[in-house]
């Protein structure tokens, strides 16, 4: 078996200093906000994977319906000996993947939590003994140094997950994946297409209810982690299409006027009956738009596919000749 490596870039305490961060920033700004990426802890983790399942959220089966179809084709196209996957999680999606490439000897699979790199690194080279791994613990949204692996490499962002960064975040993050990336290389982006309301807003508030306990789990992460007393069955989920913006927005409305103590931080956070605090904007892409933003950091787009019925997209682009 091939030796796996790992490379920590976060500092140890990287995670807590981050919550409090972001905890004080978004409770005490108007609007109130806090990151999508605080739902995510072990129970997180486990409604999101059955959040996949459900009818209404078709994102992760219209993707998956992409690569299977078209891996064969991504690996031809860019002849990648190294993958290097953003967010990989549990690198479900990357056994798409690997089935096709062919020439692939490398994966470096960058991820803030180390056991799920540590459980995807396990079953990968169960399935795959001679591929080699260097995971990296490490926040995507900040520069990367990569391990020295061989070329051409093809830098993967599925999920839609770029669609959670708002428009200069989304620009700062394309630049610097463009930084990674040499003559030669390649760039594989999920994004979710912009379609009907009605299909949009029951994704992200399906009649099981499963989306509101994962958007209320936020909660119960700063509940755990910084001693706040939120009571969930104070606040009620809500999704709303912004058409303006195209992107949806998961929120959390406040049932009654209420304050909520944050003792980690010395902080009382006053809620109006109604008032609604933003947890996640997901963002709904068109081919055009795509395109420019990724030209507008410097890569251009080569290749555009959807699944059958038009919903979600997976782009491949790569540095333009001099």
């Amino acid at each position: 078996m091939s030796p796996y490596a790992t490379t920590r870039t976060l500092p140890e305490d990287a995670t807590g200093a981050a919550l409090r961060s972001d905890v004080l920033a978004g409770l005490t700004g108007s609007p109130k906000t806090l990151p999508p990426k605080w739902f995510y802890d072990a129970h997180g983790s486990d409604l999101f994977d059955e959040i996949t399942t459900l009818p209404e959220y078709y994102p992760t089966r219209a993707e998956r319906e992409i690569l299977m179809a078209r891996a064969a084709e991504i690996a031809g196209a860019t002849g990648a000996r190294t993958l290097i996957e953003l967010g990989s999680g549990s690198s479900d999606k990357t056994r798409h993947l690997l089935e096709a490439f062919s020439e692939l000897t490398h994966y470096v699979p960058v991820d803030v939590s180390e056991s799920a790199l540590r459980g995807a690194a396990k079953l990968l080279l169960a399935e795959h003994p001679a591929l080699d791994i260097h995971a990296l613990v490490a926040d995507f949204t900040r520069p990367l140094v990569l391990p020295p692996t061989p070329g051409p490499r093809l830098v993967a962002f599925l999920g839609g997950t770029i669609g959670n960064l708002l428009p200069e975040e989304r620009t700062a993050f394309l630049t610097s994946v463009r930084q990674l990336l040499s003559p030669g290389d390649f760039f594989l982006l999920g994004t979710d297409l912009v379609k009907d309301e009605a299909t949009l807003v029951a994704a992200y508030d399906d009649a099981a209810g499963v989306t509101a306990a994962f958007d209320k789990n936020v909660l119960s992460v700063v509940n755990r982690e910084l001693g706040a007393d939120f009571d969930l069955d104070a606040f009620d989920h809500v999704a709303v299409w912004d058409a303006g913006r195209e992107w949806i927005e998961m929120r959390l409305r406040s049932a009654v006027a209420q304050t909520v103590k944050v003792p980690a931080l010395d902080l009382a956070v006053n809620f109006a009956a109604g008032e609604e605090l933003r947890t996640e904007v997901s963002a709904k892409f068109r081919r055009e738009g795509v395109q420019s933003e990724l030209a507008a950091a410097g890569l251009e787009l080569t290749q555009w596919w959807t699944d059958s019925e038009g919903r979600f997209a997976v782009s491949l682009s790569t540095v333009p000749a001099s």
